[in-house]
């Protein structure tokens, strides 16, 4: 699914211009879904946690029993290699990725001993920091351990949250605030979300039915070095009709206000504003 026309694709150790093609009909990543991928970002000359982005997809595939196969350090290096295509005012989309070829004996289960790997880089703008969503409730939940690969950030986990975002568009709304099994808050359909309530800083507690985004927990550490109190806990749906303030937290366009949950309304309040500031400036200063 190509965003733009400006793509970059890596494999079987050459960059290629455009959408390359990297998959066969027959591979079981094809047939099976056993695909895993990570998003990193390239803005204004910057990829911020450019290393914990590959980290992640060589624990993702390891999650998913597919055998990874670039080291963190080789597959940054070859990020930075496509990149030079790029202007360095371009934003660019980074995206690593496995997948398996072959299955065992049933078919079903990955084999190890040949992995599909790929790097698409794609000129993806950010979106404006004003550029606000809004939420809705959904009956689809994240699903739990025992029956999805919810410590990956797999392909197969996607269609559960495509159906979460047709759901919440369907009556009028730009995306889902989704609960867990248990029913509490765990996260939007696409990023993670904070609240704000009387100054302090909210977000569900990790609890193994979302990914823990690497941008969530930048925006954590940030925030409470400026001074805020931020609380990784247990929150309800009640909790964000009570909020004063709610932002999304994903790889994508890093913060996103939201104006609305269901019949309630938000300022685009000052903390979404300060996890901006507060990011962009730690990208700088690591750089």
């Amino acid at each position: 699914m190509a965003l733009s026309n400006s793509i970059r694709t890596y494999f079987k150790g050459t960059w290629h211009q455009g959408d390359y093609p990297v998959m066969n009909a027959a591979d079981h990543g094809a047939w099976l879904g056993s695909t895993v991928f990570d998003g990193a970002r390239f803005v204004d000359g910057l990829t911020p946690d450019l290393d914990a982005h590959c980290a992640r997809v060589n624990r993702s595939a390891a999650a998913l029993m597919i055998e990874p196969t670039v080291s963190t350090e080789d597959m940054v290096e070859m990020v930075h290699e496509g990149l030079r295509g790029f202007d360095k005012g371009d934003a660019v989309y980074i995206r690593p990725m496995y997948w398996a070829i072959h299955g065992d004996s049933t078919g079903i289960m990955p084999e190890a001993g040949e992995t599909g790997f790929a790097i698409s880089l794609e000129a993806v703008p950010m979106a404006p920091a004003d550029a606000a969503t809004t939420l809705t409730r959904t009956r689809f939940r994240r699903p739990v351990l025992e029956n999805a690969v919810c410590n990956a950030k797999a392909g197969c986990l996607y269609p559960n949250n495509a159906r979460m975002i047709a759901e919440a568009k369907s009556k009028g709304f730009g995306n889902a605030l989704v609960a867990d099994a248990m029913g509490n808050v765990a996260e939007s359909a696409t990023a993670n979300v904070f609240m704000v309530r009387d100054g302090e800083v909210f977000t569900p507690i990790a609890n193994g039915t979302f990914l823990s985004g690497i941008t969530r927990a930048r925006h954590i550490k940030n925030l409470r070095a400026d001074g805020y109190t931020v609380h990784e806990t247990v929150l309800t749906f009640e909790d964000f009709e009570a909020a004063d303030e709610v932002f999304l937290s994903g790889n994508m366009n890093k913060v996103t206000p939201v104006s609305a949950f269901d019949d309630k309304r938000y300022d685009l309040g000052p903390v979404a504003k300060r996890a901006r500031e507060l990011y962009w400036d730690w990208a700088h200063s690591a750089a």
